[in-house]
Order: structure tokens, then C-alpha cells, then sequence
């Protein structure tokens, strides 16, 4: 029932109950309309609707005039809520988090300059690499509302490296990456695709999980880079899997949507990157689930494996 049709049925009420006059009700201009609001007005019906009185006067005005002069109500302004950043990076974006990256910690600094061949020394860097990590105070907001880092899991010399965005809230309980529902689903595809998660290393690229999980931000990306790029120079996998638009991103530095970077190889210093949708994204839109499906087919022909 629109406002006037509801207003002339009130008034209609409040004659026939030998109501002649009503108080003057002086209604504040709004700046900018948000939305109308339906607040019911005491009255004889429940039906009824008003605007809501914010002043009175003792002028009395009569029925007829009290139908020209109301009108629907107008909630305040509401300031705009903080929003996450957008998933999709500009160019700025990029260049941004490229060039405001801080100077090498020393620990990484003698991490990178050297040459990891065994597995033994490979899982010590990481080992090392990790308590470098779990002291990080880089990122004010993240160390202030995190559980746990969260460094990564797997085989020290995995040929397949998988990379995802930032830890939820599952991960951050735990420590490690891709435990939570959409970590539930990955196993699935690993399975499925004939792969072991135990022959994997697996990492994101956050390594403390954003409020909210929030899409990390172009800083943060840039503070938590020398850690994602010591643990792909220590563990020197031959493939990656980018899983989700943030993750190809900012380890390709493109500005593309992961939908627009699938069904392809690209090159990272020597090293094969495909990129495919993050498992959440599935859990969200399940029919993205056969796009994935038909990334992992392409994926593992490289290795001669014909998936159905």
C-alpha cells in the first residue's frame, strides 16, 4: 500500500472517531534520501503507516490540511561501511605493491643467496624461514588480530607448488593453509586429479589472515612478498597452481581476472604457472566447479595423465 492510500485510510479512521485536528508536525528537510522509511504510527489501525514525528508545534491544523502536508519519512543518512578492497588489481595496484617493498630481512636476504639441492636443507631453510616469519610486526592490523601465522605445508622439494590467497579463520586456528571448507573441497580436487596432498608444498599468499577475510591488501601483499618468494626459491617446484584472482595476480603481476588467465601456462622464472578459481569461489558458485575440473585436465596432461 503506497503512503497516500495510507494516509487517507488514517484519516478516515480518526474522523469517524471524531478526531477534527491534529498537531502541526515539522518535518526536517533531508539532504540526501537513503531509503523511506515504514515505521507503523500509532493509530486505531495496525495497517496504517507515517513518517515519524521528530517536532511538534501548539498550532492546530485540520484534518485536510494535515493529508496535504505529510509526507513519507526519510531515514537519516547512514555513512557508508567500510567495504573490503576490490579482488581485481589496477596497474597502480601493482605498482605500488612492487615498489614499496621493505629491504630483505637478513635471514632471507642469506636464504636467497644461496642453492638448495637437498631435502634435508630444504626443510631446515623452512623450518628457519617459518620462525622468521612467526615474529613478523610488519602489518600492525594483521599482527594484532591474528591466531597464528600461517607459513605452509608440505613436501620441502614438492614439483607442485600450490599458492592461494590468505588464511581464514579455520587456518589461522590451526596454522596451516587450506584446512577449512574450501581446504576440504581442494583435497577433493587433489584426489580427484590423481595428485597426494602430501606430495604438494602448499603456501599463500598472505601468511596471517586479513579481519573478516578481507582481500589483503596492496601493502601487505608487499610485506609478505620476500616470504613467499624464499619459500618458492628454497622448495623450486617446477609447477604452480595459482589458486584465485588474487594469488595470480600478484605472483604473475597481472591485472586480468582469473577467468580471463586460465587454460594456459604461464612463465615464472623458469618455473610453469597455471591459474584456476580458489576453491571458495566454488563453494559460492558451484557450477564454476566444471571450469576448475577442466583446468586440472589441462594441468595434468602435462605430466600424461588423461582425466574423465
Amino acid at each position: 500500500m503506497n503512503s497516500k492510500r495510507a494516509m487517507a485510510q488514517l484519516l478516515k479512521h480518526l474522523a469517524c472517531a471524531g478526531v477534527t485536528h491534529l498537531p502541526r508536525v515539522d518535518l526536517q528537510k533531508p539532504t540526501m534520501i537513503a531509503s523511506r522509511s515504514k515505521s507503523p504510527q500509532a493509530s486505531a489501525s495496525s495497517s496504517a503507516k507515517s513518517a515519524p514525528v521528530t517536532a511538534y508545534t501548539s498550532a492546530p491544523v485540520s484534518v485536510a490540511t494535515a493529508r496535504n502536508e505529510a509526507r513519507p519519512a526519510v531515514s537519516p543518512v547512514v555513512k557508508e561501511m567500510r567495504r573490503p578492497p576490490k579482488v581485481i588489481l589496477s596497474a597502480d595496484d601493482l605498482q605500488s605493491a612492487n615498489s614499496n617493498r621493505p629491504p630483505l630481512l637478513p635471514d632471507v636476504q642469506e636464504m636467497m643467496g644461496r642453492a638448495f639441492s637437498e631435502v634435508q636443507g630444504k626443510a631446515e631453510a623452512l623450518s628457519v624461514l617459518a620462525k622468521v616469519v612467526a615474529s613478523c610486526q610488519r602489518c600492525s592490523e594483521l599482527c594484532s588480530t591474528r591466531t597464528q601465522t600461517v607459513f605452509g605445508v608440505g613436501k620441502p622439494n614438492a614439483k607442485i607448488m600450490f599458492i592461494g590467497e590468505a588464511p581464514g579463520a579455520d587456518e589461522d586456528a590451526r596454522g596451516e593453509p587450506f584446512v577449512g571448507p574450501a581446504g576440504q573441497l581442494l583435497d577433493k580436487i587433489v584426489e580427484a586429479s590423481q595428485l597426494k596432498r602430501k606430495d604438494l608444498y602448499i603456501c599463500n599468499i598472505l601468511r596471517c589472515r586479513p579481519p573478516g577475510n578481507r582481500n589483503p591488501l596492496p601493502q601487505e601483499v608487499s610485506n609478505c612478498r620476500e616470504f613467499l618468494d624464499a619459500q618458492i626459491h628454497i622448495v623450486k617446484p617446477e609447477y604452480i597452481v595459482c589458486w584465485g584472482t588474487v594469488a595470480a595476480q600478484n605472483l604473475l603481476n597481472k591485472t586480468e581476472a582469473v577467468g580471463k588467465l586460465r587454460g594456459q601456462f604461464f612463465d615464472y622464472h623458469g618455473i610453469r604457472v597455471m591459474c584456476t578459481y580458489h576453491p571458495s569461489y566454488l563453494l559460492r558458485n558451484p557450477a564454476a566447479k566444471k571450469q576448475v575440473w577442466d583446468d586440472m585436465k589441462f594441468f595434468m596432461q602435462e605430466f600424461g595423465v588423461e582425466l574423465t
